[in-house]
């Protein structure tokens, strides 16, 4: 009844449909990767955020070799600011709004300098480009608490001078003309002495992993949905061929068309169609004679 199967059209339709199912459990499993790395994340954030400050000197390592399970750690830095290199950092969106980002180098008692993200700005309107106002970094030593994050890859696109396209701390050591802490940077929690006035500070990272499962799922079942549309279709071909008698028994053994169709020849008659002869009700003088005929007369 499933031979038409076996033809060029249908498998045809079945290589497509596994290529399709393929496309989407590849979506799907990208999706169930973007998940874990979200996870990942949440797991350094639940883990580092909320913990006590550590000493500069017991962090050191990470602000030369970032480490990624070391991300969001606060870190207890003590220094000056060197307010003459601060930095702009362009198209730092907040909540939705465009704006800014501070950075100004910290030179360390020990003569390390650690660049420090000091806050949020948003979009100026009193000069295209700039923020209207960048609030001042407190003068001579000061303690700052900052969380560690990696240094953000370079952008092919410029930027006006005092600013930066982006978190590129190897480009900040070149226009500083001295040298960084060019692996990680940190995002100021706290300041002592505490000015006045200072930009944004950044929120607490989201720890919702988002619809990635949910998304993975739907990708799943749309690729399982592909064959259960071609097991249907095959299934009412097959009723369909019934019905029209196009699946009757043959003689001999069938050959097949690339379109699925029987082909048959003038001796291969179904046997639907195959005539029969009639039997004929016997009359009364036959009945007697054969009723003569069993007596032996």
């Amino acid at each position: 009844m499933y031979k038409f199967l076996l033809s060029s059209r249908w498998l045809g339709w079945f290589a497509l449909v596994c290529a399709l199912a393929a496309v989407c459990a590849y979506l799907g499993t990208w999706q169930l990767e973007r998940r874990d790395a979200i996870r990942e994340d949440i797991g350094w954030v639940e883990a580092n955020y909320s913990a006590e400050p550590v000493p500069f000197e017991e962090a050191a390592g990470y602000f030369q070799e970032f480490d990624p399970s070391a991300e969001w750690l606060p870190v207890e830095l003590t220094g000056s600011y060197d307010t003459a290199n601060q930095r702009i950092v362009r198209n730092r969106p907040l909540n939705g709004r465009p704006g800014y980002e501070v950075l100004v180098p910290l030179k360390l008692q020990d003569g390390t300098a650690v660049v420090i993200n000091r806050g949020w700005l948003p979009i100026g309107d009193n000069e295209a480009g700039w923020p209207d106002e960048v609030p001042e970094a407190p003068a001579g030593e000061v303690t700052v608490t900052a969380r560690l994050k990696p240094a953000e890859p370079a952008l092919l696109r410029g930027a006006p001078e005092g600013q930066l396209a982006s978190i590129d701390l190897t480009e900040y050591e070149r226009q500083t003309g001295y040298p960084l802490q060019t692996a990680a940077y940190g995002l100021m929690d706290t300041e002592d002495p505490e000015p006045q006035t200072r930009p944004q500070a950044a929120p607490k990272p989201s720890v919702d992993e988002g619809p990635h499962l949910s998304y993975a799922m739907q990708w799943y079942a749309f690729g399982l949905l592909f064959f259960v549309g071609l097991g249907y279709a095959a299934r009412q071909e097959a009723w369909n061929r019934i019905e029209s008698g196009e699946d009757e028994d043959w003689d001999d053994e069938e050959d097949w068309d690339d379109d699925g169709e029987p082909v048959h020849s003038a001796a291969r008659v179904p046997r639907r169609t195959r005539p029969v002869r009639k039997r004929r009700n016997p009359t009364g003088e036959e009945e007697e004679d054969a009723i003569l005929d069993a007596q032996g007369f």
